[in-house]
């Protein structure tokens, strides 16, 4: 099967926001690009509704071993939950600010990433081989020992971006070069 990739964005998020735009671009010509529009809101933003739209993807054969996943935010733990309840083994997975069990950032995003936490996080790893979690020193939305205990749990590799905030379009990320080695 031929090499994909999945780019998910966080909460509140979209496809179009951030630096999906641009990675897509970059990956386009030698890749197929999935960009899933995830439901976002108080109403609609939950683990059932983003599970049954990745799942018509993976029902569509497009998720398997040569997928790699770049992951926002609450979208780590979103795609972690996701591959594992499905037993679904992939290629890589790039995660970014990805954080776990995490309440505290307001009442919105808390009632939103609250069904995406999993008690099973360690098992992604008998479904990935590759995971890279990058996370900052001053992301003002999830601090950074939370992000830290998040990539310790999984990572093969973890990588600390100073004064990164939360490497989205508000910290100054419309583009992020810094994924682009792993992504080769």
């Amino acid at each position: 099967m031929k090499d994909n990739y999945f780019l998910i964005h966080g909460s509140f998020g979209s496809p179009f926001g951030n630096w999906i735009p641009w990675l897509r671009k970059k990956l386009e010509n030698r890749e197929n690009v999935y960009t899933p529009d995830f439901p976002i809101g108080v109403e609609f933003q939950n683990y059932k509704n983003w599970e049954m739209l990745l799942r018509v993807y993976l029902e569509a054969g497009l998720i398997h071993e040569n997928t790699t996943f770049v992951a926002h935010s609450i979208a780590p733990v979103f795609v972690c939950k996701f591959l594992i309840e499905h037993q679904v083994k992939v290629k890589k997975l790039l995660f970014v600010c990805g954080f776990n069990n995490y309440l505290g950032i307001n009442e919105e995003y808390d009632i939103v990433n609250g069904s995406m936490y999993t008690n099973d996080l360690e098992k992604i790893k008998e479904y990935c081989d590759d995971i890279v979690c990058f996370y900052t020193d001053n992301d003002p939305y999830v601090t950074m020992e939370v992000e830290k205990e998040f990539a310790t749990c999984i990572a093969t590799k973890e990588i600390l971006i100073s004064s990164g905030g939360h490497l989205n379009s508000e910290s100054g990320y419309q583009e992020a070069e810094f994924l682009l080695p792993y992504l080769r």
